[in-house]
């Protein structure tokens, strides 16, 4: 399993262990993690600090060129909020955990070039599922949706 990947779901068991939504995220820039991050909208009342959003946060500020030659590991299929992220800094490559739980703006990823590599990881099938069985509001709250 890459190292990204890993990352991203420990950054999910985390989020799910502080309360908060178990979507976890790291950013991989010439093999080596840079920037790793959870949803914690709950945690810190945020409306966007979704776990991409995070990753990209706690990497810091970086040069264009380092966006361009990085990969973007995500628990869950990026929302049309975190996909205008990766489009904005030219992010060529986005691994996702899993798309049963939500589909977000994969197509649109893949119209603007971006490689999209979907594992239907297990772990992340469950973490979410049982996740929005037992937060159906919450989990509305956080797409969008009433």
């Amino acid at each position: 399993m890459e190292a990204g990947f890993i990352a991203a779901v420990e950054e999910a068991r985390a989020g799910l262990a502080e309360g908060g939504i178990p979507i976890g995220s790291a950013l991989v820039i010439d093999g080596r993690v840079v920037g790793r991050g959870h949803n914690r909208r709950v945690q810190q009342g945020s409306p966007i600090l979704h776990g991409e959003m995070d990753a990209l946060e706690n990497a810091g500020r970086l040069p264009a060129s380092a966006y361009r030659r990085a990969t973007i590991y995500t628990t869950l299929s990026p929302c049309p909020m975190c996909t205008g992220a990766i489009l904005l800094y030219e992010i060529p490559r986005v691994v996702v955990g899993e798309n049963r739980t939500f589909i977000g703006a994969e197509d649109l990823l893949r119209a603007n070039g971006v490689e999209v590599v979907v594992l239907d990881d297990p772990e992340c099938v469950g973490m979410m599922e049982s996740f929005i069985a037992a937060n159906p509001d919450l989990w509305s709250e956080d797409i969008g949706e009433e």
